[in-house]
C-alpha cells in the first residue's frame, strides 16, 4: 500500500483533447448551469473543458483554445471583491469570446464599459428583439425577429466598451446581446445553454463551429483513446481497485480501465443490502461471466444496516454510506498486492451538485456518496475516468466499449441505493417493502414500453402511515410515492406524464402485492424547484 495521500474532489480531471487545438475553454464564475455550456459545446462535436475564473489565464496554456466562453454567476460585477476573471488577458488572446449573463457583464467591465443594478429584474422566459445583424446570430436569429430566451439577472449593462454595439434588447436589458465583430467578442444577457432558450444550442454551435472554426469531430472514440492513455500514464505499473455500484457509470469506468491496464484492475462489488431487486446477481454475472474481470463480491449488508440504524438525516446517510464504502475498499485492497488506486464512476453532475466543480462559489445542493462521502485523507489515490462526462456521454462511451444494452440503457441509480428513496430511518423490513414496490413499478413501466422514454423512475416509501380498508379489515400502512422524470443530463428534469390508467394499474398491483402499503401517490414536481431524488 502507498502512504496516505490527500484527495481533492473540487477540480475535475478533464479529458485531454488528444493534442487537438479544437478546444473550447469555459470560464466558470459559479453558475449552477455552467456544466450545461460544456454539454452544448460537446453536442456540437467540439471538445470543451471548464476552469475556475481565477485559473483562466493559466489555462490558456502554450496552445491557445479555439474559443472562450464565460459562464454566468451569482455575483455582481459592480460590487467590490467579485470575480473578474483574468482581466483583459482573455480578451487580448486573439480568440473568439462569448460572455453569458455574468460573463457578458464581466467582459464589459474589464474592457471599459459599465454595469449597474437593474431597475427591473428578469427571471425566467423573456423576449429578445434582434435589432442588428452579427456573425453570432447567423443562421439562428434574423434582424427584426422576436425570440424566446431565458433570463436570470438583476444587474444589466448600461454602457458598452469601445468597439461594441447592441444587437439585441429585452424589456429589462438594453444590451441583451452585444457584439464587437472585428475582435470576435460577443455577449448575451440571456442563457443560451438552457433548454428554455429554444435556439440557444444552435447559437452556441454557431459560435464554436462557424466563428471559432472548430471542426466538430470530437467523439467518444477520441475520448476513449485519450482516456486510455491518461489512465496508463497515471497508473503505470500500479494496481487499481474499482468500486462497482451496479449502475452504468461504474460499469463503464471499469471496462475503460480494464481496456487500459488489463489484469492490473480488480473490481470490488459491495453488496450493502440497499440494492434493488436482483441487482447483485446481475453485476456478478456481467463481470465474472461476460467479461471475466477479476471481481471480489463482498456481502456487507449487516455492517451498513447497523451503521444506518436510527439515522434519518439524508446527508448523514450519504456520509455514512460513503465512509463505509471507502473502509470496505481499503480492507479488501489491503489483501491485494501493491494496490494503489481506487477507481470511481464520478460524473460532472455529481461534482456540480456536491461542491463547485471548479472550487468556485457554486451553491452545494447535496453531497454524493462518491464525492462528498470521501474522507480528507485515504490510502488509495483516485482514478475517475468519467469525471468530465455527462450521463448521456457515458452511455455513448459504454456502447463504444461494447457494454450490453441492458446495462447501457439502465436508468441512473445513485450508489447509496434505496436509502435515497427512503426519507426515514432504515430497517430491513421497510427496505423489503420498498424493494418489492420498486420492482413492480419498473416492471409496469417496461411492460408499457415506456422505460427508454424515462430518464429515471423509482418508488419512495414515505414515513407516513394512513388508514385503509382491505377486504373487511382496517389497515394502517405506509404510503408509497412513485417518481418518474424526463431529462437529458440530470441537471434539470420534468415529471413524466403517465396516463391515469397506467398509474391506477401500477397502484393496484403495488397495494395488492406488497404487504405494508395501502396508498400510492405520484410526484409531479419538476427540477427545479425539487431534485430528482427525494433525499
Amino acid at each position: 500500500m502507498t502512504d496516505v495521500s490527500e484527495i481533492s474532489v473540487e477540480e475535475p480531471q478533464d479529458p485531454a483533447p488528444d493534442g487537438s487545438q479544437d478546444r473550447v475553454l469555459i470560464v466558470d464564475f459559479g453558475s449552477q448551469v455552467t456544466q450545461l455550456i460544456a454539454r452544448r459545446v460537446r453536442e456540437a462535436g467540439v471538445y470543451s473543458e471548464i476552469v475556475p475564473f481565477d485559473k483562466a489565464e493559466a489555462a490558456l496554456g502554450p496552445v491557445l483554445p479555439r474559443a472562450i466562453i464565460l459562464s454566468g454567476g451569482p455575483a455582481s460585477v459592480h460590487e467590490t471583491g467579485t470575480p473578474r476573471g483574468a482581466g483583459k488577458a482573455l480578451f487580448t488572446a486573439g480568440v473568439p469570446v462569448l460572455g453569458i449573463c455574468y460573463g457578458e457583464q464581466a467582459m464589459v467591465a474589464a474592457l471599459g464599459g459599465q454595469v449597474e443594478a437593474g431597475r427591473e429584474r428578469e427571471f425566467g422566459r423573456a423576449e429578445l428583439r434582434i435589432i442588428d445583424e452579427t456573425p453570432l446570430f447567423a443562421g439562428v436569429f434574423a434582424e427584426g425577429e422576436r425570440a424566446q430566451v431565458w433570463m436570470s439577472h438583476g444587474d444589466r449593462v448600461t454602457k458598452l466598451p469601445p468597439g461594441f454595439r447592441a444587437v439585441g434588447i429585452s424589456t429589462g436589458a438594453p444590451f441583451a446581446a452585444i457584439a464587437d465583430d472585428s475582435r470576435k467578442l460577443f455577449g448575451v444577457q440571456f442563457h443560451p445553454e438552457v433548454v428554455h432558450t429554444p435556439k440557444g444550442a444552435a447559437l452556441i454551435a454557431n459560435f464554436v463551429r462557424e466563428i471559432a472554426g472548430c471542426d466538430g469531430d470530437w467523439s467518444m472514440a477520441q475520448f476513449r483513446e485519450a482516456e486510455v492513455a491518461r489512465i496508463r500514464d497515471q497508473v503505470g505499473e500500479g494496481r487499481v481497485v474499482c468500486g462497482l455500484s451496479g449502475g452504468v457509470d461504474s460499469a463503464v469506468a471499469a471496462l475503460l480501465i480494464h481496456e487500459a491496464i488489463g489484469d492490473q484492475l480488480t473490481c470490488i462489488f459491495v453488496d450493502h443490502g440497499l440494492l434493488r431487486q436482483d441487482e447483485a446477481r446481475q453485476v456478478v454475472d456481467l463481470f465474472r461471466g461476460t467479461y471475466n474481470i477479476p471481481l471480489i463480491h463482498v456481502d456487507a449488508s449487516e455492517r451498513f444496516l447497523r451503521a444506518l440504524d436510527g439515522i434519518s438525516d439524508p446527508e448523514a446517510k450519504r456520509k455514512i454510506i460513503g465512509r463505509l464504502f471507502v473502509e470496505v475498499f481499503e480492507e479488501q485492497s489491503e489483501q491485494l498486492e501493491d494496490a494503489e488506486f481506487l477507481a470511481q464512476g464520478t460524473l460532472y453532475p455529481d461534482v456540480i451538485e456536491s461542491v463547485s466543480a471548479t472550487g468556485g462559489p457554486s451553491v452545494t445542493i447535496k453531497s454524493h456518496h462518491n464525492v462528498g462521502g470521501l474522507p480528507e485523507t485515504m490510502k488509495l489515490k483516485l482514478v475517475e475516468p468519467l469525471r468530465a462526462l455527462f450521463k448521456d456521454e457515458v452511455r455513448k462511451l459504454g456502447r463504444e466499449l461494447g457494454l450490453p444494452e441492458a446495462f447501457v440503457g439502465r436508468h441512473p441509480f445513485p450508489g447509496p441505493g434505496l436509502p435515497f428513496a427512503f426519507p426515514a430511518e432504515i430497517t430491513q423490513e421497510k427496505l423489503e417493502i420498498l424493494r418489492q414496490a420498486d420492482a413492480i413499478y419498473l416492471d409496469e413501466i417496461r411492460k408499457a414500453g415506456l422505460y427508454d422514454a424515462i430518464w429515471q423512475a423509482f418508488a419512495v416509501l414515505l414515513p407516513v402511515r394512513t388508514v385503509g380498508v382491505m377486504g373487511d379489515a382496517r389497515t394502517y400502512d405506509f404510503v408509497c410515492a412513485l417518481r418518474a422524470v424526463t431529462s437529458t443530463d440530470g441537471m434539470t428534469a420534468d415529471y413524466y406524464d403517465f396516463s391515469h390508467e397506467f398509474l391506477g394499474h401500477a397502484a393496484r398491483r403495488i397495494i395488492n402485492e406488497v404487504r405494508g402499503i395501502n396508498r400510492v401517490v405520484y410526484d409531479i414536481t419538476s427540477k427545479p424547484p425539487g431534485t430528482i431524488e427525494w433525499e
